[in-house]
């Protein structure tokens, strides 16, 4: 339990607590509203047939051709989400939202059998193309939407349509604006004249059998987030102390308007993590242990901010990170030996 240590007490007492058996629930929980949006959304979009059933899981997904939505457990309890978001951040609503019309995007091309088709193929791809975890898309490509974090669209052509649907059914999204002249528009046109052409149609399937459950689920909260900290990626030792000692080139010898500039990067942790994880692509866990290392080097080297510039400083690390996130997806190392 090393790893929960500064966890609050209350949080404490259910890691030794089989998942299966905190009673978690969709209905009344902090979940329901969202469930209850992603409905009225569609019915603003004019889909009447199309609702597809949500469930905790242990993730977010939607299992292969299956449509039907997974929503990770932990947002189903208070005490779950202050230790997701100890582990990992947790999502806030707009996030939770963005996630909801991604995967709902994936339950109606399987409930349509939209993949099937050879109008789909040839916008989006083959569907059986392997799908890698480990990807390297072009940044800024214009022949795909932008919605996930970092590129997400160019994963897969089955994410590339989960992300169109996304994009498509965003309230206020403006998107026929926002992707004038983009190559993604000829897919937003087609999800908008399937949306109109599948309106009132009786989806093909319209149930589906789900991953794995809440019920199911065996295993303590200890042990779930202790193997995803094993299985998480981590950037090991990095030489970073000559680049933040010039970021941070503030004489020693200062009394005065100066603070601890590991307290400027605690302060405005979550926005970094964001961002670099929105533009770079790198995974969300690897760039959290990314700025985690960040701190924890400014930390030891004593490094100091001047109070009257702390914008420049945060703008300069932004950068960096994104720099070394970079360098990450198209060499595999943050920093070169």
């Amino acid at each position: 339990m090393a790893n929960f240590e500064k966890t609050p007490a209350e949080v404490q007492e259910i890691l030794s607590k089989p998942i299966q058996q905190l009673g978690l629930r969709l209905e009344g929980s902090p979940l329901e509203r969202f469930v209850q949006q992603l409905y009225a959304e569609l019915d603003a979009k004019g889909l009447k047939r199309f609702r597809p059933k949500c469930y905790l899981s242990d993730e977010w997904g939607c299992p292969n051709m299956e449509p039907v939505i997974g929503i990770p457990f932990y947002l189903a309890d208070p005490k779950l989400q202050r230790l997701e978001s100890e582990m990992n951040d947790i999502e806030d609503a707009r996030q939770i939202m963005m996630y909801m019309r991604h995967e709902a995007g994936h339950a109606f091309n399987y409930a349509y059998t939209l993949y099937k088709t050879q109008e789909w193929r040839n916008l989006f791809g083959p569907f059986r193309r392997p799908y890698r975890d480990n990807y390297k898309p072009v940044p800024f490509s214009r022949q795909f939407v932008r919605h996930m974090e970092g590129w997400y669209a160019q994963k897969h052509p089955d994410e590339d349509f989960a992300e169109t649907f996304a994009v498509w059914m965003t309230p206020r999204s403006s998107w026929r604006n926002r992707y004038k002249g983009w190559g993604a528009m000829k897919k937003l046109l087609y999800m908008d004249r399937m949306g109109r052409t599948l309106a009132d149609a009786e989806p093909v399937f319209p149930h589906g059998d789900t991953d794995i459950t809440v019920e199911e689920m065996d295993v303590t909260v200890g042990e779930f987030y202790q193997r995803a900290l094993d299985q998480q990626l981590t950037p090991g030792e990095l030489p970073l102390d000559t680049d933040l000692r010039d970021i941070f080139n503030v004489s020693r010898r200062r009394k005065k308007n100066v603070r601890p500039a590991v307290e400027l990067l605690r302060e405005n942790r979550k926005v970094l993590i964001d961002k670099v994880n929105y533009w770079s692509g790198v995974q969300r866990p690897l760039v959290k242990k990314l700025v985690e290392t960040i701190e924890t080097k400014i930390s030891d080297l004593g490094l100091r901010a001047d109070i009257k510039y702390e914008r420049d400083y945060l703008t300069e690390l932004s950068v960096y990170a994104t720099a070394l996130a970079m360098n990450y997806m198209t060499r595999g190392k943050f920093i070169l030996p």
